[in-house]
């Protein structure tokens, strides 16, 4: 399948804003596999689900992640997409390693919404080079769930505390809270004082963005419309191990062979699907 290489102004962008729309980022055959393997999903899923309105048809947030694990075109397309080729290059980094898959579904009148926060701080790394590749399997707006960034935000060098959201599926995100960081800001309170961008997309279309960005999404508010998302994390060369107190304990310390403060080569858990 056909795979795509960033412009010069999308790396550009990526550097200053901290986030970029990449249209057609992928080949269309991923979006109709990856939208048919959500719908099975939504009736199938994982011990690592979200899931706060099992079964209906409005009105439901689900989540669910790490299926790279257990599913073979899961794996195919973080491999095969050109997903860690675009996340290397918006990074500037020589290679990028795959950490998960995260599939974000919010069925239509889902109101919901995802809270402002960075990626960071949930995770056991750090590291500048680390980003996300959040790819619309279904048309996306800003009123229907579309992402939210402050923009430029990457660059505060701020780590805000992590909050509890989502928590709904049968694993309780209770190590969340007690992590490193300041409060983060209530952007909703006032959003004129933040250059907050959103963005409308296409399926096929995705948003590639720094774990250090602030973002969030607002609830779905189309009638008709529900909103399939795929998003992929990956690590560049700078990212470092680091499973402290408070991040996602998903992936089992025990079980990475790197030890923590090292760049996580670790290829049975984190591969490198991209070397330049």
């Amino acid at each position: 399948m056909a795979q795509r290489n960033l412009t010069a102004d999308e790396i550009r962008q990526y550097q200053q804003d901290g986030v970029v729309p990449i249209r057609q980022a992928v080949d269309p055959e991923w979006v109709g596999k990856l939208l048919a393997f959500g719908q099975q999903q939504l009736n199938n899923p994982s011990e690592l689900c979200n899931d706060g309105s099992p079964g209906a048809e409005k009105g439901r947030l689900f989540t669910d992640r790490y299926l790279w694990r257990s599913n073979a075109l899961v794996y195919a397309y973080a491999k095969d997409s050109g997903c860690a080729r675009l996340a290397a290059q918006a990074m500037q980094s020589q290679t990028a390693r795959f950490y998960f898959d995260h599939l974000l579904i919010k069925k239509a009148e889902t109101e919901t919404p995802t809270p402002w926060h960075q990626d960071v701080p949930y995770w056991p790394f750090k590291g500048r080079q680390i980003a996300s590749i959040w790819l619309a399997l279904t048309p996306v707006t800003v009123a229907g769930s579309g992402m939210e960034f402050v923009r430029g935000s990457h660059r505060d060098q701020l780590m805000y505390l992590p909050e509890a959201f989502g928590a709904s599926g049968k694993q309780k995100n209770t190590w969340t809270g007690t992590g490193e960081g300041v409060p983060c800001p209530d952007i909703e309170a006032d959003r004129s004082q933040f250059d907050i961008i959103g963005f409308d997309l296409q399926p096929g279309d995705a948003l590639l963005f720094s774990a250090w960005t602030l973002h969030g999404s607002p609830g779905n508010q189309s009638a008709t419309q529900d909103r399939f998302a795929f998003s992929t994390r990956w690590l560049g060369d700078d990212a470092i191990w680091d499973p402290r107190p408070g991040t996602d304990p998903s992936v089992n310390p025990q079980e990475v062979r790197t030890v923590p403060g090292a760049h996580p080569d670790d290829n049975a858990i984190f591969p490198e699907f991209y070397a330049a």
